[in-house]
């Protein structure tokens, strides 16, 4: 698979494809890969188009760094011929460096999402993440800068956001995103404090309810069957998926288990694209969860080495 890097951005000319709002507006159900950091990086991305996933985020990305360094663009974003829609998300914390950034990949994706989500404490010291769900004037801002800077209405600006413990405030800052010109919004149905508790499917449902863009249901997707429980409940354009689509990359095609041919797949496209030992290990670490036995595990989970991977690989499921 070949890749050209032009202006510091890793890209090659893509065929036709459909533009987010096309796909969220179609009446389908739109089958998504999160934003996951470390993961969600170009060869992943790759792999899940391969089983029914419709649109795909990057890993979020430090706009900050991004607009300043050369080094941390090469790093942080990478596409190839095939890897659209894509939709690149951005930690920000102002709205000179968000639509910088969006300036910046505007030529080489579909759109920008604003991280409004992460919950870790680094984010929200800093001004970013979940931090921005409760200062709805600068988030409006931040969305009509990008709008005026980058013009182009096939191009979405979008937001990822949790919800507040009063759904009132949610329902409330969605609503006024809205009147700003945000495309479309991604709901974790959990607040900033949740992280195990069961997702909040009637706020899902109210924000759905409370505004006219698309919206797109987030937290504990793992089958198709949840895709399908969910937009049901919630009546929303689309899901996303982590946990469930790293442990399953073929959960979108109705499969519960990732299959060897996916696995070897992985290994193609991860090679082929200079995957880091590290994520190229910790993918499969994921995916081969459910068909290692406990000792198996132990020992695979243990390698330390690309050449250690591919023997066993090779030596239990003749992956080669």
């Amino acid at each position: 698979m070949e890749i050209v890097t032009t202006d510091s951005v890793s890209i090659v000319e893509t065929p036709t494809w459909k533009r987010p709002l096309e796909l969220l507006n179609s009446g389908e159900t739109v089958k998504i890969c999160a934003p996951m950091v470390r993961y969600s990086k170009l060869a992943f991305r790759m792999l899940v188009r391969q089983y029914d996933c419709d649109l795909a985020f990057t890993p979020m990305i430090v706009s900050d760094s991004f607009i300043k360094s050369v080094r941390a663009r090469d790093s942080d974003f990478s596409t190839c011929k095939g890897d659209r829609p894509l939709i690149v998300q951005f930690a920000a914390n102002n709205s000179t460096d968000l639509a910088t950034a969006a300036e910046i990949v505007y030529p080489f994706s579909d759109g920008i999402d604003l991280n409004c989500g992460c919950p870790q404490k680094w984010a929200m010291a800093d001004g970013y993440g979940s931090s921005l769900i409760y200062k709805s004037e600068l988030l409006c801002d931040m969305i009509k800068q990008t709008r005026n800077r980058v013009p182009d209405t096939d191009f979405t600006v979008s937001i990822k956001i949790r919800i507040h413990p009063d759904i009132r405030q949610t329902v409330d800052l969605c609503q006024k995103a809205e009147q700003c010109g945000v495309s479309f919004i991604s709901v974790h149905g959990r607040t900033k404090d949740e992280r195990t508790n069961p997702v909040n499917i009637e706020a899902i449902r109210s924000i759905n309810d409370s505004v006219g863009i698309p919206v797109i249901a987030n937290g504990d997707i793992k089958t198709l069957q949840d895709v399908k429980h969910v937009v049901t409940e919630t009546g929303v354009n689309g899901v996303m998926a982590a946990r469930g689509i790293l442990t399953n990359p073929t959960m979108y095609t109705g499969s519960d288990v990732t299959s060897i041919q996916c696995i070897k797949q992985w290994c193609d496209l991860a090679l082929d694209l200079g995957t880091p030992f590290p994520i190229f290990h910790h993918h499969l670490i994921y995916m081969m969860e459910k068909l290692l036995c406990r000792s198996e595990r132990r020992i695979f989970n243990s390698l330390v080495s690309t050449t250690g991977v591919l023997e066993f690989l090779k030596d239990n499921y003749n992956i080669s």
